[in-house]
């Protein structure tokens, strides 16, 4: 709580420095704001890479429970590009006003501006060399390398020289986070700059009306997961929804609350166990993979926050480059398990590695806190339905 008023503290700060007209002040909290993104900038890459690498590669120590593994991530990949796909019809339904704000010239670097051809974009985002996508922040290629090393890892042989290489990336991402953690702790300064800035480029009605829009679609996208999606999933598994979402509601509610699906853990498998009446070894198995891999809400928050914030940098998305940001999405989320600051952060990696206009996301800060806790909630839900599903392919087996 104290955090949540010190950022909307900040955030009206900067606002009202924004509209001040001052200057040398304004000139200052931009160069603060320059400071920022290029921070941010440095740990996206790292970040994007270590996260996705370590989350994949990890579980390849479960690999005798193949049967199990194979369904919890059908299941999770399956509801995950749902919740992503709904925030997308969502998205092109309401269509929230872009705010007009000037974007930095990375989106062309970043392999993803306009004025490419489908076969050239795509061919952008196959690396040839494994060095380049790092220098030039391509996030797809980034991605798509990420992936492939960390199920390489995964279906190495255990060894020594694997051990080695895993206890490589425990460091570096250890590392990562205590630097990241340092940059949070700074980031109201950070966040003063930011509103600042957006002070001065938008007017106070166009900003609200956006958000408003912004919003709506988001909570309105996790409502519908949460309430038509995963129940339909479970009514095609012959399981009833009203059930099992009684069993698990002690879970649900302390991660509405909590906003940490990872500290809610052991409360969700211990209602899965023994008010579900999962299988322990089921249980103990898929709901910490769940725990890494599976963000419904995640996934939907990037997608509809990326295009929010890059159609207000004035990019012209086509359906096919919607399309193919809701698989960066959904990628990024399964990697997203131990980011501080979950999604949102996660989501200001993206955005300033590619040069989307970053101070858009200080206006989004203060709203987080609400989206983060029905994010969570639907994130413990999701896990439970993918439990009980799975425990229930594997009795009929």
């Amino acid at each position: 709580m104290k955090q949540t008023l010190l950022w909307i503290g900040a955030l009206v700060l900067g606002a009202l420095l924004g509209i001040s007209d001052m200057g040398w002040l304004l000139s200052a909290l931009d160069f603060i704001a320059d400071v920022y993104t290029r921070l941010f900038r440095l740990l996206a890459v790292p970040a994007i890479v270590l996260a996705v690498v370590s989350a994949l590669s990890s579980l390849g120590s479960q690999s005798d429970t193949g049967r199990v593994f194979c369904r919890t991530l059908a299941y999770t990949l399956l509801t995950t590009f749902a919740a992503a796909a709904v925030g997308l019809v969502l998205y092109l339904l309401v269509a929230p006003e872009p705010l007009s704000v000037t974007a930095d010239a990375g989106i062309a670097e970043a392999g993803v501006g306009e004025g490419l051809g489908y076969r050239d974009h795509f061919l952008s985002v196959i690396p040839d060399n494994p060095v380049r996508p790092f220098l030039d922040g391509n996030v797809l290629s980034l991605l798509l390398l990420s992936f492939a090393v960390g199920i390489g890892l995964s279906r190495l042989p255990a060894s020594d020289g694997k051990t080695s290489l895993l206890n490589l990336l425990d460091g570096l991402r250890s590392l990562l986070f205590l630097l990241i953690r340092w940059l949070v702790w700074s980031l109201p300064l950070g966040i003063v700059a930011f509103s600042a800035q957006l002070a001065v480029q938008l007017s106070a009605g166009v900003v609200a009306d956006s958000l408003g829009k912004y919003v709506l679609v988001v909570l309105v996208g996790n409502v519908i997961q949460f309430f038509v999606i995963l129940p339909l999933f479970l009514l095609a598994r012959g399981l009833n929804p009203l059930h099992v979402l009684s069993c698990m509601s002690p879970a649900v509610l302390m991660a509405l609350f909590t906003k940490s699906s990872a500290a809610t853990l052991p409360v969700t498998m211990e209602s899965a166990e023994r008010r579900l009446g999962v299988r322990s070894e089921i249980a103990r198995f898929v709901l910490p993979v769940c725990t890494t891999v599976n963000m419904n809400g995640c996934a939907a928050f990037i997608l509809v926050t990326s295009l929010f914030v890059m159609q207000s940098g004035g990019m012209t998305l086509s359906l096919p480059e919607m399309l193919l940001w809701l698989l960066v999405s959904v990628v990024a989320a399964v990697g997203n398990a131990g980011v501080p600051m979950g999604c949102y952060f996660l989501t200001f990696s993206l955005m300033s590695g590619i040069g989307a206009p970053v101070p858009v996301l200080a206006a989004i800060l203060p709203i987080y806190t609400v989206i983060d806790m029905v994010e969570t909630a639907e994130n413990v839900w999701s896990d439970s339905c993918v439990c009980a599903m799975t425990d229930s392919d594997l009795k009929s087996d």
